[in-house]
């Protein structure tokens, strides 16, 4: 059976994890030297992916998964509880961890160098914990779902996913509120992030 939530989620995923590597590429690839407006931008596309992976996962995509999906699979099926522990666990941490990227990244625009290694270090950190977070709903929770819950319950989820828009994902009709952030990283990230120049 095709169920609409599940290929939602999935989708969120991908494009999740699209960000995130092209959030390690910009920063293995570093501010270019050449100039302030090269430096101002090489940030301005950093907090822009930040705030997306705060507002669109962390507001929209880990609510429903924690109020709609995580109960019904561990009625379900309980001994996927532990996983479902670990997740909600990984949610409630998850927008304290992107906000004190954020503050680490801030602290490399405003303060320089010396503390650039500070935050690379913790989005390589982030984005492994992240990319783990979602193997282990893809392996464990989505699998226990499809094998056990029921109609009436795939109903709710679906009718409850529909209702997501991604900003990034050219499958669904953008929020046209994310259409500005959308462009802002699409056009402002060099190549291959981006569109905008190197």
């Amino acid at each position: 059976m095709n169920h609409e939530a599940l290929r939602v989620i999935r989708d969120e995923h991908a494009t999740l994890a699209a960000m995130l590597q092209s959030l390690m590429q910009m920063v293995k690839r570093g501010p270019s030297p050449d100039g302030k407006d090269q430096h101002e931008l090489f940030f301005d596309v950093l907090r822009a992916m930040l705030f997306y992976i705060d507002e669109f996962p962390e507001k929209l995509h880990h609510p429903k998964e924690s109020d709609l999906l995580f109960p019904r699979v561990a009625r379900a099926a309980p001994h996927a509880m532990s996983a479902i522990d670990q997740l909600e666990r990984d949610h409630s941490a998850g927008e304290l961890r992107v906000r004190e990227l954020m503050h680490l990244l801030m602290a490399w625009e405003y303060l320089g160098d010396t503390r650039r290694k500070a935050f690379e270090d913790e989005v390589t950190t982030y984005v492994d914990f992240y990319l783990q977070h979602m193997r282990l709903e893809e392996t464990v929770v989505l699998p226990e779902a499809e094998k056990h819950l029921t109609d009436a319950d795939w109903h709710a989820l679906n009718a409850a996913f529909a209702t997501n828009q991604d900003p990034l994902n050219s499958r669904v009709p953008r929020n046209p509120q994310f259409d500005r952030l959308f462009t802002r990283i699409v056009m402002r990230a060099p190549a291959p992030v981006g569109l905008g120049q190197d």
